[in-house]
């Protein structure tokens, strides 16, 4: 009988149709969408110099004051560059809309429909106390964030249902249900932290212990809100990967702390710092007419680059009764007058932001088409009928200061929504609750109250008294954990791929998430749907067409009041550097920038006379 049964079996098993494996992909890199740019064996990025010497220090500056180096919990002032220190599975290249390839990681693997991750560790891959770096490593890393890290670590990996170990030198990240192309990228971006540094240590409070890495640079010496300074790993495992090469070029990289942007450019005139990325357009046309710069030791550049811009708005904290109705925002949009204060005070070099995605192919123009409407069409009804119909663009005036017609149109938007001027007091007022309108802007850098005035001498004029407070950087950061704001001024950067962090930023379960970068407080169930689709989209085509579908909602939504965008980088710097002829997409990379030894040399010979 047992023989029977087993023929039986056999018999049974060779006439069932064989089951396909499902295919597996098994590389050194990983995109998001399409091929890799650059193949197994490839020998460095197309953007950096191989042969770019190494040494020499770069000092750059940083505002505001730090507490900390731990970077991932909501508690403290981090120091700046605190990111170099640590390594991460995989690094993404900056000339690609979004790919990345192995640097903790020596190869990763995933199935068609990107279930799950796996990915192998290098062998030689080490802590700078020359202890291996392990899965355990990563595990305790993605556990530790996702619990006990800033709100952020919890949204982003929201969609990982398990994490194992599989091999000796392999973890397997298993995902929800639901397509989410992303997720193995997402997982290749986790910092990996020293689970038996930590061994002991409370994760959740800030210090000033210099922490254990495995990147490039470690902690050298800090004077604690004054400067840190980072030094070069010579014995660094990682330096001579693909990934790595022409990159990570200074011996030493330091931050030197100053009470705010017009103190820290004095600073630079003055020789205290090398590099600067200038945000001001004010100072960049006309604070840098100094010796320095007349005679060449200082270089000033306008380097291109065609990132999307990401939105920098006023942002309104719809958690506030006061701006619940998009009639409010939309009408309070009027009062800010772009043309005149790009002419008056940008010198003319901003383009006035209309899209979240604004400076590349995400950027929704026109109207819907075909595969846009199929994603809408189920909404209507619930979002503005001119998302369907009208291509956003935001209130524009002629530049000359002369803004009475949009101003009208604010007052009809108001009254639309029961606010009238009080005939006695002259301030505008809610019918229905005698309630006087008034909010406060909170800023955190002061230069940027000569563009924020302008704007409430616009808004009293429709009756609405508006204050202007600016706090220093931790009590503003305290403030914007807490959604303790009435209006700021928000920027929201972008990727040439959006994906989970959408969620983050736009997503209901975010809007009560103290520390979240949901600002403005938007639950909606349309712009969740939507943030799901643009996760899941699979493949590029796709993939735009439901980020343009999600920026009309968010457009027609009246949720910000947008302001402008670069579409170059302005840099300043002392002419001892040099960098490659390629400058990238994402634009100015500074870490594949060095130190030419022949200018270093003859600007020292300049200082000294």
């Amino acid at each position: 009988m047992m023989r029977l049964g087993r023929l039986l079996l056999i018999l049974v098993g060779s006439a069932a149709p064989a089951v396909a494996a499902e295919p597996l992909y098994s590389g050194h890199g990983i995109a998001m969408h399409g091929d890799l740019k650059y193949g197994p064996d490839f020998k460095h990025f197309d953007y950096v110099n191989p042969n770019a010497p190494k040494g020499g220090e770069l000092k750059e500056a940083a505002l505001g004051t730090f507490d900390s180096f731990n970077p991932f919990i909501i508690k403290g002032n981090p120091a700046d560059g605190i990111g170099r220190i640590y390594d991460t599975l995989l690094v993404p290249s900056a000339d690609e809309p979004f790919s990345e390839y192995g640097l903790l990681a020596e190869k990763i693997e995933t199935p068609a429909d990107r279930s799950w991750a796996a990915f192998t560790l290098r062998p030689n891959a080490r802590w700078h106390d020359q202890q291996p770096i392990t899965v355990d490593d990563v595990i305790w890393s993605f556990e530790t964030l996702r619990s006990k890290g800033q709100p952020f670590y919890r949204g982003y990996y929201s969609s990982v249902a398990a994490v194992e170990k599989v091999g000796e030198r392999t973890v397997k990240f298993t995902f929800k249900s639901g397509e989410n192309r992303e997720l193995p990228l997402i997982i290749g971006q986790l910092p990996i932290l020293p689970k038996h540094y930590w061994q002991g240590k409370d994760f959740e409070r800030t210090s000033l212990d210099p922490p254990l890495g495995s990147a490039a640079y470690k902690v050298e010496s800090f004077e604690p809100g004054r400067q840190v300074t980072y030094r070069r790993v010579a014995d660094y495992w990682g330096k001579d990967l693909p990934v790595n090469v022409g990159r990570d070029n200074f011996d030493v990289v330091r931050y030197d702390y100053y009470r705010d942007s017009t103190v820290a450019l004095q600073a630079f005139k003055a020789g205290e710092y090398d590099w600067r990325l200038e945000v001001s357009a004010k100072d960049w046309a006309t604070a840098y007419d100094f010796p320095a710069l007349q005679s060449g030791a200082v270089r000033k550049e306008n380097i291109p680059n065609s990132r999307p811009a990401g939105m920098q708005a006023f942002a309104y904290n719809t958690r506030r009764p006061l701006f619940q109705d998009a009639r409010v925002r939309q009408a309070l949009a009027y009062a800010f007058d772009f043309e005149w204060s790009n002419k008056t005070l940008f010198y003319g070099q901003y383009t006035r932001t209309r899209s979240y995605f604004d400076n590349s192919e995400l950027a929704a123009k026109g109207v819907p088409g075909p595969a846009e409407l199929a994603l809408l069409t189920p909404s209507r009804g619930q979002i503005p009928e001119a998302v369907f119909t009208t291509e956003y663009d935001p209130p524009r005036t002629d530049g000359s200061g002369n803004i009475r017609g949009n101003l009208r149109q604010a007052v009809e938007l108001l009254g639309a929504a029961g606010w009238k001027i009080d005939e006695k007091t002259k301030k505008l007022t809610q019918a229905e609750s005698g309630r006087v309108m008034e909010f406060e802007i909170l800023l955190v850098q002061p230069e940027f109250e000569r563009v924020v005035l302008p704007f409430t001498k616009n808004l009293e004029r429709l009756g609405i008294h508006v204050g202007v407070r600016t706090i220093d950087t931790a009590q503003y950061r305290r403030r914007l954990d807490d959604f303790d704001f009435d209006m700021i001024v928000a920027s929201w950067p972008e990727s040439q791929s959006p994906g989970n962090e959408q969620r983050n930023y736009w997503g209901s379960d975010f809007a009560a998430r103290q520390g979240s970068q949901n600002l403005i407080g938007i639950k909606s169930p349309v712009v969740d749907a939507l943030i799901e689709a643009v996760i899941a989209a699979p493949d590029r085509a796709a993939l735009v067409d439901r980020v343009h579908a999600l920026d009309r909602v968010l457009q027609w939504g009246f949720w910000v009041i947008p302001q402008w965008h670069l579409t170059y980088d302005r840099v300043a710097y002392w002419d001892k550097f040099g960098y490659p002829s390629v400058v990238p997409p994402q634009g100015v990379q500074l870490d594949a920038w060095w130190i030419d030894p022949a200018k270093a040399a003859a600007l020292e010979a300049r200082r000294g006379k």
